[in-house]
Formats: structure tokens, sequence, C-alpha cells
């Protein structure tokens, strides 16, 4: 084994003890815990995680990676079950649970969605596509965006967040959005 290989090697065992550490720290501390502690826990310095993660944003994405995969897949999988207007109401719902993972992530939502990871893309692919499919059935507006539906999660998951709310709360919310953007004679049931 060559010294490139063996640091190619080691790069991505520091990259896997710092995702691995970042995912501790933050379901422990939220989203704004100190990346000091992610690099500490992770047995690696400050400057190692800034190389590999240059900012928040960044490390949020990477560790949400997986999660957000997942999230993409399984509402693809749920496709048949929902007409036009509910797929999108339970793409929006459960964004906002999946949301909900770390304390404080909802401030950053946009901004990890537009990382440009697997997860990132597959979750901001899978939207568009919902949205795109109700507003082609007309049973959403044209005018409305995925970066709409974005903010509308942010917003639904920063109220959450600081009452605490339910689940109920977010499908509450997240209907209010919904009746809003639906095309009065369209919408469909659920």
């Amino acid at each position: 084994m060559d010294d490139s290989s063996a640091l190619r090697a080691d790069a991505q065992r520091n990259r896997e003890r710092i995702l691995a550490a970042a995912d501790e720290v933050f379901l422990e501390r939220g989203a704004g815990a100190s990346l000091e502690d992610v690099a500490k826990r992770a047995g690696v310095g400050i400057g190692t995680l800034y190389r590999r993660f240059p900012t928040r944003e960044a490390l949020l994405a990477a560790t949400y990676d997986a999660r957000l995969l997942s999230f993409a897949a399984a509402s693809r999988a749920r496709d048949a079950e929902h007409g036009p207007a509910s797929a999108v109401r339970a793409y929006l719902e459960d964004l906002v649970t999946n949301t909900s993972t770390y304390r404080g992530i909802a401030t950053s939502l946009g901004t990890v969605l537009q990382s440009g990871t697997p997860g990132c893309h597959a979750t901001a692919e899978e939207g568009q596509r919902l949205l795109r499919r109700a507003q082609q059935a007309g049973a959403i507006r044209g005018d409305v965006t995925f970066d709409d539906i974005v903010y509308v999660a942010t917003a639904i998951s920063l109220a959450v967040e600081q009452n605490d709310s339910s689940k109920s709360r977010i499908t509450h919310l997240a209907d209010l959005f919904l009746n809003g953007i639906s095309v009065p004679q369209a919408r469909d049931p659920g």
C-alpha cells in the first residue's frame, strides 16, 4: 500500500468518525451545537472537520444524507396510495417530521436541501416531481414553486419546534398551507 492510498483510507475513516460524532452531538444538543465539540468527539482537529465540511450546513447535509435518501424513497414508494394534492401534503408533513430529528435544523433547511448530497438531491427531486404532478392534474396552483414548499416546511418546523407540538399540529399547519395553494374545484380528499 502506498502513502497516497493510506492517506485516502485515513481521510475516509476521519470522515466517517466526523459524521458519527456529528449525529450524536446534533441529536444531543441540536443543529446549533459547537463544531469544536463534534471534532473533539470524533477525535480530529477542527481543521480536519472544516477541510471535509466547510460549513455547518455541509456537515448537517452529510449527516442527514441517509435519512433524506430513505425519505425520498418512501415518498416514491407510496405514490399509488395518494392523489396528486394529498401526495404533496404527505411529502410536506414527512419533510417537517424529518426536519425535527435535530432540534434547530429548521433554520438551515433550505440551505441543507441545496447542498448537493445524494439525499438532498433525491428529496428536492421528489418534491419537485410531486408538485409538477399536482400542478399538471390541476390540483395545485401553477405559480407555486418547490421553494415555496421548502419555505412552508421551514415555517411549520420552526412553529412545531418552538411549541413542542405534536404530529397533529403538523397536519393542521400543512392543511392550512395546502388549502391556500389548492385549486378549489380540484382538491382531492385526504
